[in-house]
């Protein structure tokens, strides 16, 4: 695509096998661009790197405010289907009087591999419970109740969707050129990769004591998932590794097809990446590197080198190459 550039590089056997290209940018919680690599205004999906965006209305309307900071986390989440999360959405459903068929996420089985693996060995099947999307889902029927609305929240003429699409252009401070369907078929709106990170550096200097409804909402989004980073992915989780490894100095939120968003309150910066072939591993090495390059991601801790550096294996546990952030 025109305006990447290499941003990391892969090696086997002494040589550069692959390239991952793609963009990055640092802004300030201003909205400035203090950094960037590659062209920061190419549109793309931030897929659910946007949920504490989505989220929003939630808090703003009111239909959200008894909610815990473990259900604020929750809704935040792509997580891998664990018991501690399908136990939370069930029970939010219940909560609502509604149950697992009034999701619209469709069903995949957990990301969490021994959890994919025991209800295998159970003879059970996976459902919408097991979605990464649920906790995000269930915010939205929760909405909906609030709003009067009907059953079809993921259209994109509900109500529930006009209004985190009004809340997301007013945080990005700019109109979303159109959207596509996401994979728990949920619009999806487009923006200018330096507009999401903008609207992260706004998220990073809300404050919870800030006189405007919007700016606590954003910040007690921020704050939850920091509190619960277990809930926000999981066991093996980039992201739930990544906020670890930082002390909760940063929110972390990958999206799918290679986006990252990281938040970090305490220095007044925001990060945003996309990687153009949709290669996770590599923008999980770059948010990783400019996690270590703001200084709250201590380059020699292993949740650093192992998405930084690697070691690739091989199928019989080999080492067979490695990873290497270039931010060319």
């Amino acid at each position: 695509m025109t305006g990447d550039v290499e941003l990391v590089e892969v090696t086997r056997g002494g040589r550069v096998e692959s390239v991952h290209r793609g963009r990055a940018v640092i802004c300030d919680g201003s909205g400035a661009v203090i950094e960037a690599w590659g062209d920061p205004d190419a549109v793309i999906f931030p897929r659910s790197a946007c949920k504490m965006m989505q989220a929003l209305p939630l808090l703003e309307t009111g239909a959200g405010r008894d909610l815990t900071d473990r259900h604020l986390a929750f809704v935040c989440a792509s997580h891998r289907g664990q018991t501690r999360h399908t136990e939370l959405a069930a029970q939010w459903l219940s909560d609502l009087g509604l149950g697992e068929s009034d999701l619209r996420c469709g069903v995949h089985l957990p990301y969490h591999v021994p959890s994919a693996h025991a209800l295998i060995h159970a003879g059970e099947a996976p459902c919408q419970l097991h979605n990464n999307c649920s906790g995000k889902h269930c915010g939205f029927l929760m909405l909906g109740q609030h709003l009067g609305a009907g059953p079809d929240y993921i259209d994109p003429d509900h109500a529930v969707q006009r209004a985190v699409r009004a809340a997301f252009e007013e945080v990005c401070e700019e109109e979303s050129p159109g959207y596509g369907i996401d994979g728990c078929s949920a619009p999806n709106f487009a923006i200018r990769l330096s507009a999401f990170a903008a609207a992260a550096g706004r998220f990073a200097r809300a404050r919870e004591d800030a006189s405007a409804a919007r700016t606590r909402a954003m910040a007690r989004l921020v704050s939850a998932m920091r509190a619960h980073p277990e809930l926000v992915a999981g066991d093996g989780g980039a992201c739930t590794d990544l906020m670890r490894a930082t002390g909760g100095k940063a929110a972390v939120k990958t999206g799918a097809e290679a986006v990252y968003l990281a938040i970090l309150p305490e220095l007044d910066r925001s990060i945003a990446v996309k990687i153009s072939d949709g290669t996770t591993r590599a923008a999980e090495a770059v948010i990783a590197a400019l996690l270590v390059r703001l200084g709250v991601l201590a380059a020699a801790d292993p949740v650093a080198r192992r998405l930084t550096e690697g070691p690739i294996r091989n199928v019989s546990g080999l080492t067979v190459g490695s990873l290497s952030v270039t931010l060319g």
